[in-house]
């Protein structure tokens, strides 16, 4: 196993040196089994039953699992050797955290353009540019093996996802053209391009349609398996929290106060699969008339720590999202894409931090099982080296001029395309190699009724 050890350089910003050293993927079923349990312990006393179903969806296939266990992801990267191409400079990226296929998507930016683009922010933080490079690579290849590609494809997939990387990211150094980047219907093709149609479909009633009911003259969320009532006082503390909700909108972004009117609430469960066991809620808001066609549904999701922080503890400082997690997530959403939802924002419902957004009516997922061909899913790899390119480039100076970097510059001068690409895929293969044994693991133990109970 080809992985790199590097020895951290005394001279600021300089490029670490670097010692080979061979290390294998290894079965290490106990470990796996702590972290499951550890990681989602704390969330077993208020849904207790979204564990289950967490559990559930994670011991469906090795990429699911994967979705599922980003700690795991970064308990590696603080142990495991480092790139040869990164210095202090490029661990101040901005990243997504959890960079997987299927945390992109379709849907219509804050200016109504209809794009596919990052679509999860709840790991945002930062850390060094290739821990996203790296997770993306990883979910390619365990993805396009369940698909049943050869290994030939699927090695040809990692390599053109890194290169649309590299070309994009060279692409934005030196100029601003990734302020205005967007992948739209007239600038890709294939699912990609499909996806984006699809959205341009979708109407506001849709939604207001599948998750809401008119009782009287009112409209209210439904009630159903999925979408369940809460308590009097649980209701009345999330309607406490609104205030503070619309307050940390921006003024210039900021709708009237009758807008943010709340209509009614419920916990989502279900949702998802890493933030199984959080609090989700569906809120739904007057919008911007009396009328209920335009009413707005918001989605308010728990938020803790960031895995990310696990390989980086402090990177981030507390003080730059003062200490709330729900702003770190908000901040994440703005700072990666060109024209942020206006309704993002975060609050505290009883020492809970949240972070919201607008549930869009716009959305299309994205379904990388759809991908049973090279073309089609190469097609969307290109499109996903862009996406992860034009995050780590816009979320710089370019978001906050406070920040020190110009990420697009820090990364472009030290990355060496074929050795990059090369140091790439031998990571992919053999860190998809162990989320294939840890799954193994976790499925075993998930059978035998290890994780029936996390009391």
């Amino acid at each position: 196993m080809g992985y790199l050890r590097l020895v951290p350089s005394l001279m600021a910003g300089a490029v670490v040196s670097m010692q080979f050293c061979s290390m294998a993927a290894t079965q290490r079923t106990p470990w796996v089994e702590q972290e499951v349990y550890n990681f989602n312990r704390p969330f077993a006393v208020q849904l207790p039953q979204e564990l289950q179903t967490k559990m559930q969806k994670m011991a469906v296939s090795p990429f699911a699992f994967y979705r599922g266990t980003a700690h795991i992801f970064y308990q590696d990267m603080k142990t495991l050797p480092a790139s040869q191409y990164q210095t202090q400079a490029t661990g101040y990226t901005w990243l997504e955290g959890d960079m997987h296929l299927q945390n992109l998507g379709a849907v219509r930016d804050g200016n109504g353009n209809f794009v596919f683009d990052t679509n999860d922010f709840d790991e945002g933080y930062w850390g060094q540019y290739h821990w996203d490079v790296r997770r993306m690579a990883v979910s390619i290849l365990l993805a396009a093996k369940e698909n049943g590609l050869s290994k030939t494809d699927r090695e040809r997939l990692v390599a053109n996802f890194c290169d649309s990387y590299i070309d994009n990211l060279a692409s934005f150094k030196g100029n601003n053209s990734e302020t205005s980047f967007r992948l739209t219907e007239s600038n890709t093709k294939g699912y990609v391009k499909d996806l984006i149609q699809e959205a341009t479909t979708k109407k506001r009633s849709d939604l207001l349609n599948k998750f809401t009911t008119i009782v009287g003259t009112a409209r209210k969320l439904k009630t159903t398996s999925d979408l369940v009532s809460v308590s009097p006082n649980q209701y009345s503390a999330i309607q406490a929290g609104m205030s503070t909700y619309v307050n940390s909108i921006s003024s210039s972004k900021r709708q009237p106060s009758s807008f943010y009117t709340l209509k009614d609430v419920k916990l989502k469960l279900g949702s998802g699969t890493g933030s199984l066991g959080r609090y989700r809620y569906y809120l739904l808001i007057e919008g911007a008339s009396n009328s209920s066609s335009d009413d707005v549904i918001l989605e308010m999701k728990q938020q803790s720590s960031s895995a990310v922080s696990i390989a980086a503890p402090g990177r981030m400082p507390s003080s730059y999202y003062n200490n709330h997690q729900g702003l770190r997530v908000a901040k994440t959403n703005k700072a990666l894409l060109n024209n942020a939802d206006p309704l993002i924002g975060y609050t505290t419902i009883n020492g809970v931090p949240f972070s919201l957004r607008e549930k869009s009516p716009f959305a299309v997922d994205f379904d990388y099982t759809t991908l049973t061909s090279f073309d089609r899913f190469n097609n969307v790899v290109n499109y996903a080296g862009a996406i992860v390119a034009k995050n780590h480039a816009l979320a710089d100076k370019d978001y906050d001029s406070s920040l020190g970097y110009s990420q697009d510059k820090e990364i472009a001068d030290v990355i060496s395309r074929s050795g990059f690409k090369q140091e790439i895929l031998n990571f992919a293969l053999d860190y998809a190699q162990q989320v294939e044994y840890d799954y193994n693991s976790f499925v075993s133990a998930y059978r035998s009724g290890k994780f029936s109970s996390f009391r």
